[in-house]
């Protein structure tokens, strides 16, 4: 996913508000927080948008399994180091204080039993009293199967349309994502990029969290309309 789109990644999703979630973000590190470190972890980071906003308060490590996302984050980011990873097999030679695994990524382990080694990842790698912060994808309710999507990015130099199908398959979101972009003395470009996520649910999300070993909680009031917030806290 993404690896010819990488590049215009931040302009497709150039209406999101960083710099506003990243201060929420903030609010519930020092609500939940009991360690005294400051280095921080997250998962799944692209490229690098939240830690653009993180990094001069954090110590910051950035994983992603897209290496044209961290090439694109290594060049916009500095003070950062980024690492190829995998979250459902991540294994660094460090614990964190906060561990974030944000815009939904968590989805795309699809299942739970890939969800329940992500999540004893995330706590094995976790600091006694530190956080962990994950923004999910939704709930079965919550998913709008048959929804037609659309994003567009209207710069001067470049023209970015995505229209995307949303269905139901397998117990999973499925959706195509058809894109057509246009820059400058170019010619169009279309291209369609595949997307799985697993749908899960807010109880068992929850179960799975304090098997793992932490004191989890959702909060309703995320970053995004519908998918919430978990924040699981190490003792």
């Amino acid at each position: 996913m993404y690896k010819e789109l990488a590049k215009y990644y931040d302009l497709i999703y150039s209406w999101k508000d960083y710099k506003g979630e990243v201060s929420k973000i903030k609010e519930l590190i020092k609500k939940y927080k009991k360690s005294d470190g400051n280095k921080l972890l997250d998962v799944g980071c692209g490229t690098g948008k939240h830690l653009e906003y993180l990094k001069d308060e954090y110590s910051c490590i950035g994983t992603d399994i897209n290496a044209k996302m961290l090439d694109i984050a290594k060049e916009k980011v500095s003070d950062v180091i980024f690492a190829l990873s995998d979250m459902i097999t991540l294994k660094l030679k460090d614990k964190f204080d906060i561990i974030l695994c944000l815009f939904s990524s968590i989805g795309y382990v699809k299942t739970y039993p890939n969800l329940k080694k992500t999540i004893i990842n995330f706590a094995n790698h976790l600091e006694k009293g530190g956080i962990i912060i994950i923004e999910p994808w939704f709930t079965k309710d919550a998913y709008w199967v048959g929804h037609p999507g659309m994003t567009t990015y209207d710069g001067e130099d470049i023209k970015i349309a995505r229209l995307n199908t949303a269905k139901l398959k397998d117990g999973l979101s499925v959706m195509e994502m058809h894109h057509l972009i246009v820059e400058r003395n170019e010619d169009v470009k279309y291209f369609v990029d595949h997307h799985e996520l697993g749908l899960f649910e807010i109880e068992k999300f929850l179960e799975i969290m304090i098997e793992a070993g932490l004191k989890a909680e959702f909060l309703k009031d995320g970053l995004m309309k519908d998918r919430g917030l978990y924040i699981g806290t190490k003792s």
